[in-house]
């Protein structure tokens, strides 16, 4: 499993070089028995040994431009890259950047190797990964049945999963990087959305959309969140989780858990209660409300109708359940908006003083292991149930503008079942901090 700091020391050690690790990671993709060509929509194999063979002579001669210098990268297909096509998982759209998105130039910056662009749910809208026009990567669990990979990062998920890159860069606007992390046995973070800019990504929701990578480890996640943000990428500091205080919300939105859910994130609280950690379970009646939140598809809705009107006569090449999810606000007023965000500002300062005791609050990422696509896909009522089933627990994080790390928590070999450990905005770090905790406790 590649993570950045082995990575890092073997560059270092000479044991391996930019230009192996980049060849590995394309050889995975073209692996014509794996899910590359569903992961990927593009490949940048020439340019990416390109990229690794120069990083291989800038550490010779002694110049290091960050801890991922010369490691390969994937970017979901709704970030610009300069001189390429932005689809954003669409047939519809066809001009070419003239400049990559801010997130993609940070990374290039830092060093990082783009090895090609991630298949996703078109325009971001829907949380199952699958993509009429494209074809639906797997869920690296249980590939003969065919399971969902989450979404809307379908195929950063599966890449990372599949060791098809060392980060995979994805967008979260209502679990659209924790979903298909939990989903693929991933870890994923969703940052507080001003943490990186937007500039240069397609965009779903301007209220709601962050951008956050999905890794092997939340150390990576940390890693690539600060060079995300615009800040020296440092190590976290190490946290104890004896002594560490976990909100457990007591709400109606932890009922009907999948057995397998339920048994993973029951059996990870023993763990970190076991570690010393305390477990408080009271109720957060702010969290029972999310019909009100998200009436009419909420902002992303009213937002999603406001980019797309201008494309109407067009709707028909569009996945027809992205279209009618795309006109359901179509009768959203001004006042409704405004409503919504008075509605956001009030949960905002209902949770964050609900918080404040406390180190994190948890909760299952999904209420549900990866179910097959087949049965997902058989009609549109079976696709939509499942669509807001899946997306029950993570949107309370994107309406809080909060920040959250998905990391896996099922035993080895298990159905894949995502804790998630999440806080208010500007915890970043914080909560990265405390989730590398956690996540040092699971393992034992």
């Amino acid at each position: 499993m590649w993570t950045v700091a082995q990575l890092n020391a073997d560059l270092t050690a000479g044991s391996t070089s930019s230009r192996r690790l980049t060849e590995e990671a394309l050889a995975r993709i073209a692996d014509p028995a794996g899910e590359g060509k569903r992961a990927f929509m593009k490949v940048y194999a020439d340019s990416a040994l390109a990229e690794a063979d120069f990083s291989d002579r800038l550490r010779k001669s002694g110049v290091r431009r960050s801890p991922v210098d010369g490691l390969p990268v994937s970017l979901k297909d709704l970030f610009d890259v300069a001189g390429d096509v932005t689809h954003a998982g669409s047939t519809v759209l066809n001009a070419r950047a003239e400049k990559d998105a801010a997130a993609v130039a940070r990374l290039r910056a830092a060093g990082a190797v783009f090895v090609g662009r991630t298949n996703m749910v078109e325009f971001a809208f829907g949380t199952t990964g699958i993509n009429p026009h494209y074809g639906t990567p797997k869920s690296p669990w249980d590939r003969a049945t065919g399971r969902l990979p989450g979404g809307s990062s379908s195929g950063a998920a599966v890449a990372q999963a599949d060791g098809m890159c060392v980060m995979a860069l994805g967008s979260d606007t209502r679990g659209s990087v924790r979903i298909p992390a939990a989903f693929c046995g991933v870890t994923g973070f969703k940052p507080t959305i001003r943490r990186v800019p937007r500039e240069g990504a397609f965009p779903l929701s301007y209220t709601l959309d962050s951008i956050g990578p999905l890794a092997n480890s939340v150390a990576c996640c940390a890693v690539y969140d600060a060079i995300l943000a615009g800040e020296a990428p440092e190590a976290l500091p190490e946290l104890p989780v004896r002594g560490m205080r976990f909100l457990l919300p007591k709400s109606e939105v932890r009922d009907g858990l999948d057995r397998e859910v339920a048994q993973a994130f029951d059996a990870a609280l023993e763990r970190l209660k076991r570690a010393g950690a305390e477990i408080v379970e009271q109720p957060v009646p702010a969290f029972d409300r999310q019909s009100e939140y998200f009436k009419g598809g909420g902002f992303a809705g009213a937002e999603a109708y406001a980019i797309h009107r201008k494309n109407a006569e067009r709707l028909g090449e569009y996945d027809p359940r992205v279209a009618k999810r795309v006109m359901m606000a179509k009768e959203l007023n001004a006042a409704d908006y405004v409503d919504l965000m008075l509605l956001q500002t009030a949960y905002k300062r209902e949770v964050e003083a609900v918080l404040t005791p406390f180190d994190a609050f948890l909760l299952p990422t999904t209420p549900c292991i990866p179910p097959p696509i087949a049965e997902v896909n058989a009609s549109d009522e079976s696709y939509f149930r499942w669509n807001m089933r899946i997306l029950r627990l993570v949107g309370l994080v994107n309406f809080l503008d909060g920040c959250a790390v998905s990391l896996p928590c099922h035993a080895k070999g298990a159905a894949p079942v995502g804790l998630m450990v999440s806080g208010p905005a500007m915890s970043d770090r914080r909560i990265l901090a405390v989730a590398a905790a956690v996540e040092k406790a699971l393992a034992r």
